[in-house]
Parts: structure tokens; sequence; C-alpha cells
């Protein structure tokens, strides 16, 4: 019983833990998106949490590997100064769990 109950949680576990490969570019007209980070998660259009490794990478829910090179990623970003000029405003959050879409509306941007 207990090795089902393992077998269980491994597997909701990685299905939890997915994230989209994201590369942040120099220059706004390279970016696919342009993200403002805010200072506090209820002015934030998405709650990103950054994952540890590139294997978690796949859905558009929040969770984020910075990959080092722009061709591995799955989307280029631009942190601009303003959230007038942002696409998306995201917020940094500690905890995988916290990570997601506040505002569907802009969930095409990370297609």
């Amino acid at each position: 019983m207990k090795t089902y109950l393992f077998l269980f949680l491994i597997y909701f576990t990685s299905l939890s833990l997915h994230a989209q490969k994201v590369y942040s570019v120099d220059y706004s007209s390279q970016a696919d998106v342009k993200v403002f980070v805010a200072n506090y998660e209820s002015r934030a259009d998405l709650n990103v949490y950054k994952v540890d490794y590139a294997s978690q990478a796949g859905k558009n829910d929040g969770n984020w590997f910075f990959v080092d090179y722009a061709s591995r990623a799955d989307k280029k970003i631009y942190f601009v100064d303003y959230a007038s000029q942002a696409d998306v405003v995201i917020y940094f959050c500690d905890y995988s769990s916290r990570a997601g879409w506040r505002n569907k509306e802009k969930i095409h941007f990370f297609y």
C-alpha cells in the first residue's frame, strides 16, 4: 500500500511541476512578450515561480525555467521599466503552489 501511495505522489507531483522555458532578451524588439515585475501579487496578471530544472518545463502555468540560450526557449521575454509598457505584469512568488494566472485574458501571450 505504501508503494502505491508513493507512486501516486510522484505522479501527481510530476504533473504539477511543469513550466515554460523562457529567455530574457536585451532589446524589446527581440521579445515575444514584454513583462513588468510588480511589487505586489495583487497587481500581477501572472504569478511566476522559478523552477530549478529544465525537465520541469512544459505548460503555461506560471512555473518558469530561465534558459541560457534563446534557441532553447519557448518564449523570449523583455523586462520593461513601467507597467504601461508591458504585455503582461508578473509577480515572482516564493512557492510553486502560488504560481498561475490571475488574469486569464492575457494567457494567450504565452502560447
